[in-house]
């Protein structure tokens, strides 16, 4: 594949219900669960999964001690609604929350985009208030973006939050961070680097109890910024500075792994990493201004393999055989029943999820027949909306504005190159028939007719609307 590819103590901003005296380590009953889950990194960014520029150690290592799925996916390809599907084990589609929060609004496009909820309702139960009973720990450690303070991670089920807000992406890398929540650390502290810093002191606090540790950095979403000595070493080996590919993104990526090293460093110095699930997952596709997903197609934001495929790593200890590798079609909301099974925890209501014990055990397939994906929005990087099926080794896509079908056999090719729905019109129209009782299942909110409608004007970038309501100039979710 030719894919381009300080410490400050956490003691003082922690509850005292959390801190812990410092005693021998006794490794608790049920297993802790750390879960590293990044911002905008493509399937293809990372070494173990084909990359031969990015340099990622850590995370080579993590592959090389757990199980990598090669054929795992976010459940939207934007960030928000992955990430509830994440804590809350549900489609986005059934949730209501469908686009990156806030979205963009397209007034003069061809469809209007329905009244999506831009927030994760407190009614829903996340992994934090499920393992809650069980006696774990919870932190939120890092990028959040799933509404406003009234919906901030300490309103669901975290015991700490440093970092979460209602932002997609920092105001910048380098303290000063101006974020409501993460107190700035010395001037030029690198964000990335704080957040390990974090992470480390949480679970120093945490290791004679069980805890689960959300880690959701903000890298690699823009905007591009890194440490000046990282940045230099990749323009030394030819990258540019900026555009696809960059030095500046590598070197992102190389403190998203330095970070993910100093965790797995931490649980193995304090005897706890035999007892410690950990995950590694991205929540959408590569952004394909700073990176390159080849050989699949497309990227962040878009309805093909570049937008929602992922590199995912689950390491479980005595349980996971180490080098493992396994194909078959996994998502985002499976994280939720697999965590809850993995900590003997019981399921508190109906999910969309599938435990994937089994697989981690060594089996080889699931009881479910397909997956799916709605997004009846549009994005700056051309997706119109749409959704989509895989079942087996097919995918099907179904674009909204003019009902337009594709086809793919993703086992030969995996570049989404060769549309088959008129070589294969009974694949096509059994796959199409799936996806219309699946949206009806989750009472899927479609988008209607615009009598708006401008093609002269569709194409434009419009407006957000701010918290209280006023238009304001687009924050573009790149």
């Amino acid at each position: 594949m030719n894919t381009i590819q300080r410490i400050i103590p956490l003691v003082a901003f922690l509850p005292a219900a959390v801190l812990l005296a410092d005693e021998p380590v006794k490794s608790p009953a049920k297993p802790n669960i750390v879960f590293i889950l990044i911002d905008d990194m493509g399937w293809a960014d990372v070494g173990c999964f084909g990359s031969r520029i990015y340099q990622t150690s850590n995370i080579d290592k993590l592959a090389a001690q757990g199980m990598r799925f090669t054929d795992a996916y976010a459940a939207c390809n934007v960030c928000s609604p992955t990430r509830a599907s994440i804590l809350t084990g549900k489609y986005p589609a059934r949730l209501h929350l469908t686009d990156w929060i806030s979205g963009h609004d397209r007034p003069n496009a061809k469809l209007r985009i329905p009244d999506w909820t831009k927030h994760l309702p407190l009614e829903e139960i996340t992994i934090a208030e499920a393992l809650k009973p069980a006696g774990y720990v919870s932190a939120c450690i890092g990028k959040w973006h799933l509404g406003d303070e009234k919906y901030y991670p300490e309103k669901q089920g975290f015991d700490v939050n440093l970092g979460g807000n209602h932002k997609g992406s920092p105001n910048s890398y380098f303290s000063p961070y101006k974020n409501p929540k993460l107190t700035d650390g010395p001037n030029g502290e690198y964000l990335t680097d704080r957040l390990a810093s974090d992470a480390e002191n949480f679970i120093k606090a945490n290791r004679n109890k069980p805890f689960f540790l959300y880690l959701s950095n903000y890298a690699v979403h823009v905007p591009l910024q890194a440490k000046k000595e990282y940045v230099d070493q990749y323009v030394a080996r030819g990258l540019s500075p900026k555009g696809q590919n960059s030095a500046t993104y590598a070197a992102m990526i190389e403190s998203v792994d330095d970070g993910v090293g100093r965790v797995m460093k931490t649980l193995d110095d304090l005897g706890i990493a035999e007892n410690t699930v950990v995950i590694f997952m991205s929540d959408n596709g590569g952004l394909l201004k700073s990176t390159s997903n080849a050989p699949l197609c497309a990227g962040k934001g878009t309805a093909y393999e570049g937008g929602v495929r992922e590199p995912m790593i689950v390491k479980w200890p005595g349980v996971t055989k180490p080098g493992s590798e396994c194909s078959v079609p996994v998502i985002s909301m499976d994280f939720f029943p697999t965590i809850l099974e993995m900590c003997n925890v019981a399921q508190p209501g109906p999910v969309d999820g599938v435990s994937l014990v089994s697989l981690l055990k060594g089996g080889s397939s699931l009881s479910r027949e397909a997956i799916f994906w709605h997004y009846p929005h549009y994005h700056t990087a051309g997706a119109t909306p749409y959704g989509a099926v895989r079942a087996g080794d097919y995918r099907l896509i179904e674009f909204y504005e003019d009902n337009r079908l594709e086809l793919y056999d993703l086992k030969k090719d995996i570049g989404e190159k060769t549309d088959l729905s008129k070589a294969m019109p009974d694949k096509t129209a059994e796959l199409a028939a799936m996806l219309r009782d699946w949206r009806t299942s989750v009472n899927a909110q479609m988008p209607t007719p615009n009598p708006d409608y401008d093609p002269a004007k569709a194409s434009g970038k419009g407006k957000k609307k701010g918290k209280g309501g006023e238009a304001e100039s687009l924050q573009v979710e790149e």
